[in-house]
């Protein structure tokens, strides 16, 4: 997917930090709309988490879906999770995969990748969540990678848990990644209540997708994100519905870098931007060629007038 910045209000109530959801056009004339909580001004980063972006349920015949043309990525990871729907993926790697409920997609842009997203023809409700996660200096020209997995359901206590990066409730993910992070999708029953142990050194940040959830104590509606700061060895999920509410658990150490973000780069200065831009108006090697898709690529917006300048990460709170 697409980024472009969000701007959001936010709150504060019981050390939780609440981020509402920005909704932008995922592009084309007939946009699918997402809702966007990373990144934002009040905060860029949870863990190496960096983009958020929270889609559906979606009816295809009436929102067309998602068709993204090749478009490039550098510096990061992809995260795709769907909760309804299919989703086909190809990239400059050729791979030619697949994503559905209850599995994860995640792709390694690194140095350089290209790659398109488009909802299959059997595709009623597209709903599901777009992430990505910054790489550290170190690692942020790494090769391109495609990795895919299905984590097995578990249960604990009143709640129904998907780990797909991380460990979570004893289960543990084979997914690579090239810093600490968690990543599950956490269904909590009708009036039930879940508390989790993790880990003190990540913050965190829960998702809502479906449902009134009590974040260790704070209300969070759908669509809001709720940030809790390193510390905790434990978070309390509350239910206080009649239906069970559906979220998304990430988390990670705080990511100590500056990172530049703009449009589908991450570097750390405005001439990586640049460069990246470049490579990909030039057609260059660097970023490949996606076989299979009809369209034309997606061509890189203008770059700004003014010098793209790191973001820093807030201070703890």
């Amino acid at each position: 997917m697409n980024h472009t910045e969000t701007e959001t209000e936010t709150g504060t109530e019981s050390g939780i930090e609440v981020l509402a959801a920005r909704d932008v056009p995922l592009g084309g004339p007939r946009a699918m709309t997402v809702r966007r909580t990373l990144p934002q001004r009040s905060r860029t980063l949870i863990g190496a988490w960096c983009f958020a972006d929270h889609y559906g349920p979606d009816p295809v015949a009436e929102s067309g879906g998602m068709d993204v043309a090749p478009h490039p990525h550098t510096g990061l990871q992809t995260v795709s999770w769907l909760f309804s729907g299919e989703i086909e993926h190809r990239d400059s790697l050729g791979t030619h995969a697949f994503v559905r409920p209850g599995e994860i997609n995640l792709m390694t842009g690194g140095h350089g990748i290209s790659h398109t997203e488009v909802s299959t023809p059997a595709t009623t409700v597209l709903h599901g969540v777009q992430l990505w996660v910054a790489l550290p200096a170190e690692h942020r020209h790494a090769p391109r990678a495609f990795q895919h997995h299905a984590p097995a359901p578990l249960r604990v206590d009143g709640a129904g848990i998907r780990v797909f990066l991380g460990t979570l409730a004893g289960d543990t993910s084979p997914v690579r990644t090239f810093t600490p992070l968690l990543g599950a999708e956490v269904l909590i029953d009708a009036g039930a209540t879940v508390t989790l142990g993790v880990d003190p050194g990540f913050e965190h940040g829960l998702l809502v997708d479906e449902g009134d959830v009590r974040f260790d104590g704070t209300p969070l509606r759908p669509a809001e994100l709720g940030y809790a700061a390193p510390g905790r060895t434990t978070l309390t999920l509350a239910n206080g519905g009649d239906r069970p509410a559906r979220t998304v658990l990430l988390g990670g150490p705080p990511f100590e870098e500056e990172i530049v973000m703009w449009w589908n780069f991450i570097g750390r200065s405005h001439q990586d931007i640049a460069e990246a831009r470049e490579d990909w108006e030039n057609a260059s090697d660097r970023f490949g060629t996606v076989d299979g898709h009809p369209g034309a690529r997606l061509p890189a917006p203008a770059l700004p007038n003014a010098v793209l300048t790191p973001r820093k990460n807030p201070s703890q709170r």
